[in-house]
């Protein structure tokens, strides 16, 4: 069976290969019902676009990245897969970028990127999100980009979460617990999202009128690797914590193997929670009470705010989500 052509879209759908052309872009000015017609003739003939002459018609790659550095797969395997069912949607390539997070590496890398792959915009997680240095160098570019949870949302495309409400919220639930030694591993320094999270911690503990107790405050950098080790120098304490919250699931599995080795019972002895709702938080034994934050959604809602950008040059803000405290079986009343 010989291949659709763009032509034969045209015909069945009773428009022209401008048209044609512009609803594949996804450009405006298109009626719904033509629209629609459209789409049908594409699925019914199964029309696929040729990227190449796509390309060169609208002098765009039809290509987006995705630059990340971040210590948790399991945060970015969300991110992902948002942003590629969104690439999806809007006919797109999404090309994976790990970067550096020192100054010269990261400018170096991302000039590559641009001539090598010539992108229409790219997307940036944290901690890249709040790199001056980058920020300034994508201005002087002129390459459209979006961000996911910037630290600074003046004048950002994409979407956030209001992160230090969430924390305060899990801190709630603890005090409602019974717990009065809370303890909060922070996440890497250079994240937005761990002095969000911090002041979070602090708010709760102000709501439930507990005093900041300087020792319960370890720092980490959002790996299970650091999770041990903030654990051990938590439960190594004189008066040890009764409740452990982790700025991400990541860290608070590091806790939870750390108890387990030392046969601390969770939660009868040591309540564990953390941030994000990664698979992990459902693996875990006992399963993790964790802040929901939806990752894959906010990859979709950056992508297509990204895209809409490309298209029409529309500064559309930051889009809010929302999360969800979900209670499982980590934490559990104080001893």
């Amino acid at each position: 069976m010989a291949r659709a052509r763009i032509e034969d879209v045209a015909t069945a759908a009773s428009v022209s290969i401008k048209t044609v052309s512009r609803v594949l872009n996804r450009e405006a000015n298109v009626r719904p019902e033509t629209r629609e017609r459209v789409m049908q003739a594409v699925k019914a003939l199964r029309y696929t676009p040729d990227a190449s002459a796509r390309s060169l018609a609208g002098n765009r790659s039809f290509n987006i990245a995705l630059l990340y550095n971040n210590p948790s797969d399991n945060y970015m395997m969300g991110v992902i897969s948002g942003v590629l069912e969104a690439c999806a949607q809007e006919q797109y390539h999404l090309l994976l970028c790990p970067a550096a997070l020192d100054e010269a590496g990261l400018l170096e890398e991302v000039d590559k990127l641009v001539a090598r792959s010539r992108p229409d915009g790219l997307l940036l997680t944290p901690p890249l999100t709040d790199s001056p240095a980058l920020l300034a160098h994508l201005a002087e570019l002129a390459i459209p980009f979006a961000s996911i949870s910037p630290r600074r949302p003046e004048g950002c495309v994409g979407v956030t979460m209001n992160e230090p409400a969430a924390a305060e919220q899990m801190v709630r639930h603890l005090v409602s617990l019974g717990h009065r030694r809370i303890a909060h591993i922070i996440g890497h320094p250079a994240h937005g999202a761990s002095g969000w999270r911090l002041d979070g911690y602090r708010r709760g503990l102000a709501a439930g009128g507990l005093a900041i107790a300087p020792e319960l405050e370890v720092p980490g950098e959002f790996s299970f690797e650091s999770g041990v080790a903030a654990a051990r120098q938590l439960l190594d304490l004189p008066q040890p914590p009764t409740a452990v919250f982790a700025a991400n699931d990541d860290m608070a599995a590091g806790v939870i193997h750390l108890a387990h080795e030392r046969n601390i019972r969770i939660p009868a002895d040591l309540s564990v929670c953390g941030f994000d709702d990664t698979p992990i938080s459902r693996q875990l034994f006992p399963s993790l009470t964790t802040i929901h934050q939806p990752t894959d959604e906010m990859g979709r809602i950056a992508t297509h705010a990204l895209l809409g950008f490309v298209r029409s040059g529309e500064h559309t803000g930051l889009q809010h989500v929302t999360h969800t405290l979900k209670v499982r079986s980590s934490t559990g009343p104080a001893p």
